[in-house]
């Protein structure tokens, strides 16, 4: 039950971020410095690696905190919501706001990707609780 609870967190957080930056794409892009083609897609070769790399990222966040859940006792929707937040809100943004502050990003870029961390983990939470 353990993997099939991470692969549905997993996919719930992926399918989110693709929801949330498909939502602010241009600020996102302005954000982030990247250029946009005539189309008003980003420029670029258009490679799948993003995606993959995104997947394999999300099941590893998901197995550790199917992790943490268990060695802490969370076993209820509310206590996956709220725990899958604080992972998102006080571990993940603080250090996406580090590696944006030291090259000088804008903190529209932070507030975009910490925003998709903090929701995109409480949903993770969430849909893990029901596997707990």
């Amino acid at each position: 039950m353990m993997i099939v609870g991470v692969l549905a967190a997993a996919a719930a957080g992926w399918l989110f971020g693709a929801a949330w930056y498909m939502a602010l794409a241009k600020p996102w892009m302005a954000a982030a410095g990247v250029k946009a083609g005539p189309d008003g897609r980003p420029e670029g070769n258009g490679s799948a690696m993003p995606f993959v790399l995104s997947g394999i990222a999300m099941i590893v966040v998901a197995g550790f905190m199917w992790h943490v859940f268990v060695m802490s006792g969370i076993a209820t929707f509310g206590a996956g919501l709220v725990g899958g937040l604080g992972i998102g809100l006080f571990f993940i943004s603080p250090w996406t706001m580090i590696n944006n502050a030291y090259p000088g990003r804008p903190f529209t870029l932070t507030l975009i990707d910490g925003g998709y961390a903090t929701f995109g983990c409480a949903l993770m939470g969430a849909v893990l609780s029901f596997f707990l």
